[in-house]
């Protein structure tokens, strides 16, 4: 007997919930399949153009538009599809979902994630330090082969990450790369450092 999956619905048009919201939704649900769980995790770290055993679950969701963003845009969600297949057992069966009703720039990025890594000692500092440096040197073509062990690595530490946010962060990597790089550096060190604002000088020498 054969696992019972989902057909892909058409993308919304809802103003309200945003079309990642949807799609990781959707991801969560068909990789309940053994099956497609299978078939999804097959695309880890790989071009779109190696990735047929994806295509049935993931096209309906994309344009067909053969333009250079657009191809950052499918690659992205084969990206996500792909991790979020290959996630251990124990994110699958334990890990919260993020809140997506928070507002979009309070929702934790990669930065923020790495940034709790270090602080429940997941990560070490240095190591998430120079994976942050690295991707932000980096165009999409190598940060994707990196992803599948740094989530994992995550994931397994009980570390939550938001899929939505990063689809949307890879799907424009190419074309803002220097302004997501510096979101999830900031977001990285607010979390792993837990930085408070500096004292004024004036109470100090009140006391």
């Amino acid at each position: 007997m054969t696992d019972s999956v989902p057909a892909a619905p058409a993308p919304p048009t809802s103003s309200t919930v945003r079309v990642s919201d949807r799609f990781v939704t959707y991801l969560h649900q068909v990789c309940a399949s053994t099956q497609a769980r299978a078939a999804l995790r097959r695309g880890l770290g790989l071009p779109v153009q190696r990735c047929t055993y994806m295509h049935r679950y993931l096209v309906p969701w994309l344009r067909d538009h053969d333009d250079a963003h657009q191809a950052d845009v499918r690659r992205a969600y084969y990206a996500v599809a792909s991790l979020i297949a290959a996630r251990p057992r124990s994110a699958r069966d334990s890990a919260p979902a993020p809140d997506p009703a928070l507002p979009w720039y309070e929702r934790p990025n990669l930065g923020a994630s790495l940034g709790q890594a270090v602080a429940q000692g997941v990560l070490k500092e240095n190591s998430a330090e120079s994976a942050l440096h690295l991707m932000a040197r980096q165009s999409s073509d190598a940060v994707h082969p990196y992803l599948p062990a740094l989530t994992r690595q995550l994931l397994a530490g009980g570390i939550t990450l938001d899929w939505a946010v990063l689809l949307e962060d890879l799907a424009w990597w190419n074309r803002s790369r220097d302004r997501i790089a510096t979101r999830w550096l900031e977001s990285y060190f607010r979390t792993a450092t837990h930085t408070t604002e500096p004292s004024d000088p004036a109470e100090e020498n009140a006391r």
